[in-house]
């Protein structure tokens, strides 16, 4: 059990170091329709691991409990769009192919914003493994530990291109492929942080665990719409994201469904 859930909260991360270690072996950024090709990807992994993983679930486990189903995915869902639109609207970060900072006013340099808008969405990424890992540990509304670990392969498979997408641009203006390297891999650290915090917490959130899950796809899709479609959908290429998204969501479901 203790090596299924460090494998579940590591995997992950695992995978954002192994793209930003991309920083190493390519000499140039990855090119427009490249990156936006694995921005599609990531947005249709998000998508379907919302659906699968987090929603359905959150349904099958509010009916176990004898309560009305619908309540808690409506209710948590909503909290997780509007927690991370006002996180978003507070923390200071820089997207990638922006030159205006949101967030509060800061004198925070640009290779930092551009960590903090990478961490921020990968906050509700580390909430949904643990959330996902906390349902298996208590046996939720069928939730597997293969179920759980199929969640934590996906968002690794999708981690990867975020990892390069991050660290290539920076090895330019940080002007060091380690530092590069480092503000991409570190960027992925909160992951395994909150999903370990949320399995810790299982005695206390396994009452309300229905709305956590509905609260972690809130916020993985808040994260699609408010970033990465837009992101993909930006000037040419944008066909290319499209067929991303295709593949990433029938991954997402294929390892869901057939995993767990």
């Amino acid at each position: 059990m203790y090596s299924e859930l460090a494998y579940g909260l590591l995997l992950p991360f695992a995978g954002t170091t192994l793209g930003a270690a991309m920083v190493f072996l390519l000499r140039d950024e990855l090119s427009s329709w490249v990156q936006k090709l694995l921005l599609g990807f990531a947005s249709g992994v998000m998508m379907a691991a919302s659906v699968w993983s987090l929603l359905i679930p959150s349904i099958n486990m509010a009916a176990e409990q004898g309560g009305v189903e619908w309540v808690p995915a409506v209710v948590g869902f909503l909290l997780g769009m509007f927690s991370l639109l006002i996180f978003d609207s507070l923390v200071p970060h820089l997207h990638l192919d922006s030159t205006e900072p949101e967030g509060v006013k800061s004198s925070l340099g640009r290779s930092t914003m551009l960590f903090m808008a990478v961490t921020l969405h990968n906050i509700p990424e580390g909430m949904a493994v643990g959330v996902v890992l906390a349902g298996a540990m208590t046996e939720s509304a069928g939730i597997t530990m293969a179920g759980a670990l199929a969640l934590s392969l996906g968002i690794a498979i999708q981690n990867f291109p975020e990892g390069a997408i991050v660290s290539m641009p920076l090895k330019h203006s940080v002007k060091s492929r380690w530092k590069a390297f480092a503000y991409g891999a570190g960027s992925g650290v909160v992951e395994p942080l909150a999903g370990l915090l949320t399995i810790l917490m299982i005695d206390y959130i396994q009452p309300i665990l229905p709305y956590l899950l509905a609260f972690a796809a809130g916020a993985m899709i808040y994260v699609v719409v408010e970033e990465l479609i837009p992101e993909s959908q930006d000037g040419r290429h944008s066909n290319v994201a499209t067929i991303g998204v295709a593949f990433g969501f029938a991954l997402m479901m294929f390892l869901d469904v057939a995993l767990g």
